[in-house]
């Protein structure tokens, strides 16, 4: 991520970023509805399976996490300001070149997993970070200790092998990283592995024993919203633009933008045209085709490769070699 990069030692010296920053008042959330079901990791895990569903990342299904904790964080900051006067301060929540997971480890908050999100054996990872730079001189709290032992399950099931190490991911690897952050072409070889995730990647969280213990959020912001749970990749690739800004407003999604969406439930929808059956590709053939003229050549580009994937297709020069 190059804006984490541009910022240098600012990411690991608050001080830095905000003059004057004694302390780190670190907070999280949990993000789980409030609808969620006892066995959501073996459902969730199931979607994976179904190859004309569209998946989402769990934390992506209702409103907007930065704006509900920033408000939260900044009404924790009046309530503070109450109890002790003016003073310095300033809210981040994933907004700014904070390590957030690392701050949040050595604050107690919980222990760095090997997939490096963080854990908490009362919570598991299903949870938001946020954070109160302040100038006040406050106690340290102290860290815990971690609790992972053996097990590599996060380890093993990620698809693309991002997880290269226990606690070091390859960024570029990452199905989250590639679906949400990442703003050009795909790389080829990891296409195949994306599956039908079309909006962050959820497996490691899936398989952590300790999820088994993850909180449900009061939240109705934290709601599923309605077209994107369960939903077919046809109809989210028919999305116009403005369906699409219609539909994620108020979303964390709407931020990739309509161009990368198309891309990303293209791949999908090239994944699951490579073991289907004629009569069930057939709809997902049209709606590829129905994209083949679209104004971005990102998007032609994955549509076109995604056509390539299936076995009815023709072997001959296609779209992708007249698009070049």
């Amino acid at each position: 991520m190059h804006y984490m990069a541009a910022h240098g030692l600012r990411r690991a010296r608050p001080v830095e970023l905000v003059p004057g920053t004694v302390s780190v008042i670190t907070a999280r959330m949990d993000y789980l509805s409030a609808a969620t079901e006892p066995n959501w990791q073996g459902r969730e895990l199931a979607r994976l399976q179904s190859p004309g569903e569209a998946v989402v990342s769990l934390y992506a299904r209702g409103r907007d996490y930065h704006k509900v904790l920033r408000q939260r964080l900044q009404r924790l900051s009046d309530h503070i300001e109450e109890a002790v006067g003016p003073f310095g301060h300033r809210v981040f929540t994933d907004s700014a070149p904070v390590l957030e997971a690392e701050l949040a480890s050595r604050s107690g908050q919980g222990w760095r997993g090997k997939h490096t999100l963080l854990l908490d054996r009362e919570a598991g990872s299903m949870f938001f970070l946020g954070e109160i730079y302040v100038d006040l001189a406050l106690p340290p709290s102290e860290p815990v200790s971690a609790h992972c032992g053996s097990c590599s399950a996060c380890i093993d099931i990620c698809p693309t092998q991002a997880i290269v190490a226990p606690h070091r991911l390859d960024a570029r690897r990452c199905i989250s990283y590639l679906t949400i952050e990442h703003a050009g072409a795909i790389p080829l070889e990891l296409r195949p592995l994306m599956g039908n995730r079309i909006y962050g990647c959820d497996d490691c969280q899936l398989v952590c024993p300790w999820n088994r213990y993850a909180q449900r959020s009061a939240l109705p912001d934290f709601d599923e919203r309605q077209g994107l749970v369960g939903q077919q990749l046809v109809t989210l690739l028919g999305w116009s633009e403005a369906d699409f800004l219609r539909l994620t407003e108020g979303s964390p999604i709407r931020r990739i933008g309509h161009e990368r969406w198309l891309r990303n439930v293209a791949v999908a929808l090239g994944n699951a045209l490579r073991t289907a059956l004629p009569e069930a590709a057939a709809p997902w053939l049209a709606a590829l085709q129905a994209r083949l003229d679209h104004p971005s050549s990102l998007v032609r580009e994955h549509v076109a490769w995604a056509l390539q994937q299936s076995p009815t297709e023709p072997t001959e020069p296609t779209a992708l070699t007249l698009l070049n």
